[in-house]
């Protein structure tokens, strides 16, 4: 799975070094003094790198946790999200890391303890009120949690804070350290979900749509907070009957009483982004859809993105209170 181990000189020693270390003895292994010298260099080729990418472990030294974007919640006054990872085990056309990042290596930041240490201090600015963290922003929150134990270290410190919210957003089926605990009442898992029309199209990599709600019934069943996160909603012309058989597959296995939330967003990208990514993947169908850019952020036409947030809203809702709806903006 990894063939490269890149190593700061720093954590060579840390514990969560050694043990992924062990876990890949036959990767090769380089260490250099910050993985910027690795990950940031400009002639890079991210799509040749996706195939085969390196793992490096470093060390994060501010900014453990940022103020969210704007219209990024499920109903909290105060948002922030986390990274203990960059990168994505998976290959989604549309994901904006694509056009952020010059490399496709993943970077795992070892020091999880200086992470919660700033969480406990966020949550001490507002004791009296919620507040929530995004885990799953410049990562899956839980496609490399063999690799990482992300979410067996993070889970028992959330659980300490009266006051701290967790989404754990992913695509993946990886939830057997979840299956393995008692659930933790102020943790959300979020799964990520489109029509199989979609994902078998643009979500390379990506476990079947139909895994991954299997995979949210099981923790739904166990006692586990589920969110439904239809973002970013792909246009294709029979999207409405995409996205109504979805949700009626969605809500066949799920119950809706019990649902957290569910969020819907559309695809919009910074424009630099978007051109890169393009630059990438100059055939891939889904750059040929009806955008439009405005204010430097690449979508669809606007009337197009007003049918399409109207039509998917409307049939979500038929299944789940208005109050668990949370849709984005922009």
């Amino acid at each position: 799975m990894i063939d490269t181990l890149y190593i700061e000189s720093a954590v060579e020693l840390h514990p969560r070094t050694q043990a992924i270390r062990a876990r890949f003895p036959k990767a090769r292994t380089v260490y250099c003094e910050r993985f910027g010298e690795v990950f940031n260099p400009k002639a890079q080729n991210f799509r040749l790198q996706k195939q085969r990418p390196a793992l490096i472990l470093a060390e994060k030294f501010q900014k453990f946790a940022l103020p969210a974007p704007a219209g990024y919640g499920i109903g909290g006054r105060h948002n922030y999200y986390f990274s203990h990872m960059l990168n994505c085990l998976y290959d989604c056309r549309y994901c904006f890391l694509q056009g952020m990042y010059q490399s496709a290596n993943y970077v795992l930041f070892v020091n999880y303890e200086d992470f919660q240490a700033r969480i406990r201090e966020i949550c001490a600015e507002t004791p009296d009120e919620d507040v929530y963290f995004f885990s799953g922003y410049d990562c899956d929150s839980l496609a490399f949690e063999p690799v990482t134990g992300f979410a067996e270290q993070f889970l028992p410190a959330f659980a300490e804070l009266p006051n701290a919210w967790l989404e754990l957003r992913t695509k993946s089926t990886q939830i057997r350290t979840l299956l393995h605990r008692q659930p933790l009442a102020r943790c959300v898992v979020a799964f990520s979900l489109a029509p199989d029309a979609v994902a078998g199209k643009v979500e390379a990599k990506a476990p079947p749509v139909a895994k991954r709600i299997e995979a949210a019934a099981k923790l739904q069943r166990q006692g586990w907070h589920i969110g439904l996160r239809f973002d970013p909603v792909i246009y294709q012309h029979d999207y409405r009957r995409l996205y109504r058989e979805l949700f009626d597959r969605v809500f066949a296995e799920l119950d809706a009483s019990k649902l957290h939330s569910a969020s819907l967003g559309l695809f919009r990208l910074p424009e630099h982004y978007f051109k890169k990514i393009h630059k990438l993947y100059p055939d891939e169908k889904l750059f040929a859809s009806p955008f439009q850019t405005a204010a430097g952020m690449v979508s669809y036409r606007a009337d197009l993105e007003q049918a399409m947030m109207a039509d998917c809203s409307r049939m979500l809702l038929e299944y789940m209170p208005h109050e668990r709806f949370f849709p984005c903006s922009p």
